[in-house]
């Protein structure tokens, strides 16, 4: 979905807009799943990366400008837990237990008439 909404900095407010977001490239070079007893299933992964394309326009009571961007988000480890119980007719049903999720590096280039 497109995003937009305002932010107030100093003497005015900033109007923006993000539209047309794309994940172009997705990359997991390091990845594992394990099972743990009595548990469910461990999943874990190392240095991933993630680049998504966008459009974007900001306005002010003194400029506007419109553009593209490229966001290139680097070194991101993912360590989830799911659990694995049983449902009442005896099927095997999944939930996210837990998840912790850090980013390393975030490159933004912005390409704009400005």
């Amino acid at each position: 979905p497109d995003l937009n909404g305002y932010e107030k900095y100093g003497l005015g407010n900033v109007k923006y807009n993000i539209s047309e977001i794309h994940v172009t490239a997705v990359e997991f070079p390091n990845a594992s799943i394990s099972l743990i007893p009595g548990t469910g299933i461990k999943l874990v992964i190392g240095n991933a990366s993630l680049t998504i394309d966008m459009n974007w326009n900001i306005r002010t009571w003194m400029f506007k400008d419109t553009g593209r961007s490229t966001v290139y988000i680097s070194k991101v480890f993912v360590t989830a837990i799911f659990s694995t119980p049983l449902d009442n007719t005896g099927h095997t049903s999944i939930s996210l237990t837990s998840c912790r999720t850090t980013s390393g590096d975030i490159d933004i280039k912005l390409n704009g008439k400005s």
